[in-house]
């Protein structure tokens, strides 16, 4: 698989840690990746390292991000507070497919509790291969 994006910045909460270091491992041999922490599976909040994210992909239309948490979905809601910020919480091939074709999701969001690692990897290869389709889809994005 083809990437559309040469570096990706990735973050997780403590609960999703482990599985951030699985996808940072694999991605490292395809792009670049900027991991914005944590460095440890220790407690943390979840709204610190979206937030790092989010302020990195929204400040050029060519940043790609991923974060990880419990759920996926604490960190979207705070990813998505962001100006330019359309984060998608993904759970399978098609959910994937579909927040970048037709959404033009610039974060996957990835629940570590919910997604085994095996399907997360996948989804990862899928969301970072993806172009937007843009036509129809274009105009609603704007109204986003």
């Amino acid at each position: 698989m083809k990437f559309l994006f040469k570096k990706v910045f990735i973050s997780s909460d403590h609960a999703g840690f482990d599985l951030k270091q699985k996808i940072k491992k694999k991605l490292e041999k395809k792009i670049e990746v900027i991991d914005l922490g944590p460095n440890t599976d220790k407690s943390v909040d979840y709204p610190d390292f979206a937030k790092k994210v989010a302020k990195r992909v929204s400040s050029k239309k060519a940043n790609i991000g991923i974060i990880v948490c419990g759920s996926g979905t604490g960190m979207a809601m705070s990813a998505n507070k962001f100006k330019k910020i359309r984060a998608a919480v993904c759970y399978n091939r098609a959910s994937t497919s579909l927040s970048r074709k037709h959404n033009d999701a610039n974060i996957l969001a990835l629940g570590s509790r919910l997604t085994k690692n095996s399907t997360a990897l996948k989804l990862v290869n899928i969301f970072l291969s993806t172009k937007f389709e843009g036509g129809r889809h274009l105009r609603r994005v704007k109204k986003v």
